[in-house]
């Protein structure tokens, strides 16, 4: 955990934000696999870390703003815990860690909000995202477990938004944290790649890596030799000679802030010439990009300008034609890239999303496009200094979407379909980076890790094992 004071700035500037009511947390539990006694790996929900950093489950807290009250609701522990988990601290103790005073047990939390709902005082809740948690809100407020999202409260929302996006100096070393494990993973990856070794083996070994430091996982590893696939988590691939590996994985630290970065390198160990022109398109894309970020600038224009990079490059190959503002304005480039071009990091890998990408990434001044590719930008509003972002183009060569288009002639007057056909067997390619927004720019996180052509030709298939 981080010092009880900064979890009590958090709670008193939200008790500024949040002007009267109740303000109800409900900490996550435990979820079984296949029997009650054999749970998943805990993980508390990003939010109440956020404001409490109790990082165990059978917790709930309430702020009152009115009464100028917190109190933390859960259990002391029995004998019988103790029995099978040890020694653990008390409910006191644990509120203390927060900067909290007033403790209660969890029965009394049902009663504590029935009484707050007879004087007629406001129950203000997040969106949940798990089953349990809106059974829980019903059985607490009364309100539909159907209905307990759109019950939330859009006020506590936008609130919680505004501080988590801005990332204070102890969140950025927490995340750098999580960067320097994520090198490890990576360039093990890449020194362990060579053909006839499957991908889980490369997959196995990150994973490794992640738990020996305490740490884990951020999100389910994307490794694969079908990167045209964008969100492949499968990992049962027998690598082969002149395939590109897309590498996007990332750690998780013991606070729970995340790293993720994506890299591309040929199974090989050097790129065909028909993959190095690719990757350096999208290379370019994702360097220029970085280079552009600073506050004030909307993310949607940062998007646009890799989206215009890239069908520059392609239009030098012959992939696409005509007038590249034009093009990209009507979205012919989303044949290659289909996908955003990145979001904010932080407690959560997609950080917030559970809390409404229209919170998040877009406001009353950025409104979501409705087309194809640009309306999968999850991040499109202006910068703030203490944002963190992903920076993530890619080119994707996909046979499925290919074919619709062609067959459409969708936005032939840009796509050379002829020549696309050619690459039906490519695969994708993917960079991505984390960058701070400063004051007066950007900051790239973590130490570097290869990504031009000549480093990962360097360092692909160097392991001596």
């Amino acid at each position: 955990m981080f010092e009880a004071k900064i979890y009590q700035q958090r709670r008193h500037r939200l008790k500024e934000q949040i002007k009267e009511g109740l303000i109800l947390f409900l900490g996550n539990e435990e979820s079984s696999m296949n029997y009650p006694a054999n749970p998943y790996p805990f993980r508390q929900d990003s939010s109440f870390l956020y404001f409490f950093g109790l990082d165990m489950p059978g917790l709930a807290a309430i702020i009152d703003v009115e009464a100028e009250q917190e109190i933390l609701f859960g259990e002391d522990v029995s004998v019988e815990d103790i029995v099978w988990m040890g020694a653990l601290p008390s409910l006191k103790e644990r509120a203390s860690w927060a900067g909290m005073e007033n403790v209660a047990p969890l029965k009394d939390l049902e009663k504590k909000l029935k009484a707050a709902l007879q004087k007629g005082q406001k129950i203000h809740y997040l969106p949940p995202y798990r089953p349990e948690v809106a059974l829980k809100i019903e059985e607490l407020l009364g309100i539909n477990h159907t209905l307990a999202k759109d019950y939330s409260s859009r006020e506590l929302i936008k609130a919680v938004v505004a501080q988590r996006a801005i990332k204070i100096k102890e969140e950025i070393e927490e995340m750098e944290k999580a960067h320097m494990v994520t090198y490890e993973m990576h360039t093990t990856a890449m020194k362990m790649a060579r053909p006839r070794i499957y991908e889980r083996e490369i997959a196995g070994k990150m994973e490794g890596i992640v738990l020996s430091y305490g740490f884990s996982l951020a999100f389910p590893t994307i490794l694969t030799i079908n990167g045209q696939i964008l969100h492949n988590h499968d990992h049962s691939n027998l690598l082969k000679e002149g395939r590109l590996l897309v590498n996007d994985s990332g750690a998780e630290s013991a606070l729970h802030y995340a790293a993720d970065i994506t890299r591309t390198f040929p199974v090989s160990g050097k790129f065909s010439p028909e993959q190095k022109q690719i990757y350096e398109i999208v290379l370019k894309g994702q360097q220029e990009a970085i280079k552009s970020i600073k506050p004030g600038l909307k993310f949607k224009d940062v998007h646009l300008k890799a989206a215009k990079i890239m069908a520059s490059g392609l239009k030098d190959l012959g992939l696409m034609k005509g007038d590249i503002e034009e093009a990209v304005s009507q979205g012919a480039h989303a044949l290659f890239f289909p996908h955003g071009l990145g979001h904010m990091v932080g407690l959560d890998v997609h950080d917030m999303e559970d809390l409404g990408e229209e919170f998040v990434g877009y406001d009353e001044k950025t409104k979501r496009s409705q087309q194809f590719g640009l309306a999968y930008l999850r991040f499109a509003r202006e910068l703030e200094p203490g944002m963190v972002m992903t920076v993530e183009p890619g080119i994707y060569f996909i046979p499925a979407l290919i074919d619709q288009w062609a067959a459409e002639k969708k936005l032939e007057q840009f796509i050379n379909y002829h020549e696309v056909n050619r690459y039906r067997d490519f695969g994708g390619i993917r960079i991505e980076d984390d960058v701070l927004v400063t004051g007066d720019g950007y900051q790239v996180l973590g130490k570097p890790i290869p990504k031009t052509v000549e480093e990962l030709e360097e360092i692909v298939g160097k392991s001596k094992s």
